[in-house]
């Protein structure tokens, strides 16, 4: 049986990622996506640009763009889809991942 995959990205999430990585820098492989410990659930979702591959990063190639995971998050992660959403009450990247158990009010950080 094969192991889930850590994320998978949505259509408008990939083509996200490619116009910003068509304005990045010459030395950005793809985007490094890590959990950080903050807002008023614990965990949050971030997302940065990527230089390099560190030692024990997970490589997601989906839709023609790199997507490196911190290890350490790969277990909050598996099994999410990342999407991007550009409406009138927010843009930006957002996670459907199942290992949530819930969400604060504000809907900026969750807890497994």
């Amino acid at each position: 049986m094969a192991l889930p995959t850590a994320i998978t990205l949505t259509d408008r999430a990939a083509e996200r990622v490619r116009a910003l990585m068509s304005k990045a820098s010459d030395d950005m492989i793809g985007i490094r996506l890590s959990v950080k410990s903050r807002g008023c659930s614990g965990l949050s979702y971030d997302v940065q640009y990527a230089k390099e591959k560190m030692k024990f990063d997970e490589v997601i190639e989906d839709k023609g763009v790199t997507v490196l995971i911190d290890p350490a998050a790969v277990m909050f992660l598996i099994g999410s889809e990342m999407d991007y959403v550009d409406d009138k009450f927010q843009t930006g990247f957002v996670f459907k991942n199942p290992n949530e158990k819930g969400r604060c009010g504000c809907g900026e950080s969750f807890h497994v």
